[in-house]
């Protein structure tokens, strides 16, 4: 009675195009990290050991985190004003986008593409040639320097075009059926929009939502001129001006440990909502 002899089992050998894309791929990632991990492991040196080029402090130091989040430092108040400012503008630009992209994505009237273009035409616009005369408006006329608004409106006019443009492509994808069904069972036009279309949007409009706030939560160039108040400045702009302790050094430990605080924050964000994210991304890609 012969026994068959068992082959030995054979592994697929990844071929060089394979390789060569996950070595890209991870090329990418440690590009991509590196400046924040450097940062991380900064921030975690004692001052007199800064400039060591080991790849983990040694020893572990908290003193520029403590530095930061004491109450003297004001950098609390700083997150604060960025939280207040990055989610006051992506409330009202989700608001006033939304109802706008339903509008160019249903209603028929002359010129509509045009206006699509004049939206979109409107975000190539640099932001530090928009600045003056809007300083010059916040202060002469309207007196809003200093305050939440004249941070909120300009952040709003850069971040409204992309909006308007990525949820009217939403709207686009559904069809009109869905409205003219729900009217036909009793449903207003603003109840069809409110309780069929709305949710169905629910990742673009999440994605948005979550685009928009990273944009205004790093803002910078906006806070740094309508603002000149330590008690109104937000995050980034605190950042930039930490001093020594002779006002004349650059605290490079504590600006490391500032900048982990400002970006943990983004990075739970992204991690907990990635699946809607990704969701909201890739809708419409297959019919």
């Amino acid at each position: 009675m012969s026994t068959a002899v068992k082959a030995p089992r054979r592994f697929p050998v990844p071929s060089v195009r394979t390789a060569l894309s996950v070595a890209g791929m991870a090329l990418i990632v440690v590009y991509c990290l590196a400046p924040f991990y450097w940062m991380t492991v900064s921030s975690l040196r004692r001052s007199s050991d800064l400039f060591a080029k080991s790849p983990l402090p040694s020893p572990w130091s908290l003193e520029n985190y403590r530095a930061v989040l004491e109450p003297g430092s004001g950098f609390g108040r700083a997150l604060l004003n960025s939280l207040v400012v990055a989610g006051t503008s992506t409330v009202l630009t989700l608001l006033v986008a939304t109802f706008a992209a339903y509008a160019l994505a249903r209603l028929e009237f002359r010129g509509k593409n045009l206006v699509l273009a004049v939206i979109i035409a409107t975000s190539m616009f640099p932001g530090i040639a928009l600045l003056v005369p809007m300083l010059k408006l916040f202060s002469n006329t309207l007196h809003w320097v200093n305050t939440y608004q004249a941070m909120v409106v300009p952040t709003m006019s850069f971040a409204l075009p992309l909006a308007v443009w990525n949820l009217t492509a939403f709207f686009r994808q559904l069809p009109r059926e869905l409205e003219q069904a729900a009217m036909v069972d009793g449903c207003t036009p603003g109840q069809a929009f409110r309780k069929v279309i709305l949710p169905l949007t629910a990742p673009g409009v999440f994605t948005t939502a979550i685009l928009t706030f990273i944009a205004a939560w790093n803002e910078f160039i906006i806070a740094l001129s309508m603002v000149n108040r330590p008690d109104m400045q937000t995050a980034t702009v605190a950042i930039a001006r930490f001093g020594g302790t002779s006002g004349f050094d650059v605290p490079y430990g504590t600006k490391m440990a500032a900048g982990v605080a400002v970006t943990v924050p983004l990075v739970i964000l992204v991690l907990v909502f990635q699946r809607r994210i990704i969701a909201g991304l890739t809708a419409g890609a297959v019919k």
